[in-house]
């Protein structure tokens, strides 16, 4: 890619059906939308974490990923990739999904819209997201210069993560 490209990193997850094929599927989508994926974590095996905690565990990994794309039109291409794979538009928040594409950090762009921050405010909270993204730069910081292994160890009890399979790529 062109010096313009940017390094950033999705997460990825699923709870319904194939959720191993889902999630392979999305990695094979993402270059048709303008998003190279470099490289992925390995794949845990998740408790839901949210507002509906009675649904099936996800799987979850991050990819590290290159785009040439503006923060909403990488939002844009995530979404896009979400609706090929079956996602319904209106299911309810943090319930079950066959496909979820999360667009985590963005180099180290802070941005805010109605739409999208950057970074993904939830970033440093969930095990889920720290775990994988750790896997795949241990150093790994926010624009604000938070490092990511800190968060994750200032974590306290609940949010079960377990290695479930190899990287996707």
């Amino acid at each position: 890619m062109s010096a313009r490209a940017q390094p950033g990193y999705l997460g990825l997850g699923s709870n319904i059906g194939d959720r191993l094929a889902h999630m392979n599927r999305a990695i094979q989508r993402l270059p048709r939308h303008g998003v190279d994926v470099l490289a992925s974590s390995s794949v845990y095996e998740t408790e839901p974490v949210g507002l509906v905690p009675d649904q099936r565990d996800f799987l979850n990994a991050c990819v590290r990923i290159e785009t040439e794309l503006t923060p909403e039109r990488l939002l844009d291409a995530c979404k896009a990739v979400e609706r090929e794979l079956g996602r319904a538009r209106g299911a309810v928040r943090h319930g079950p999904r066959v496909i979820d594409v999360d667009l985590l950090l963005l180099d180290q762009v802070t941005y805010a819209s109605e739409r999208l921050t950057l970074p993904h405010p939830s970033v440093t909270e969930r095990r889920f997201v720290l775990v994988p993204l750790l896997e795949l730069d241990p150093e790994l910081t926010l624009p604000d210069g938070t490092r990511l292994a800190v968060a994750l160890s200032r974590l306290g009890a609940g949010q079960r993560v377990k290695l479930a399979s190899k990287p996707l790529l």
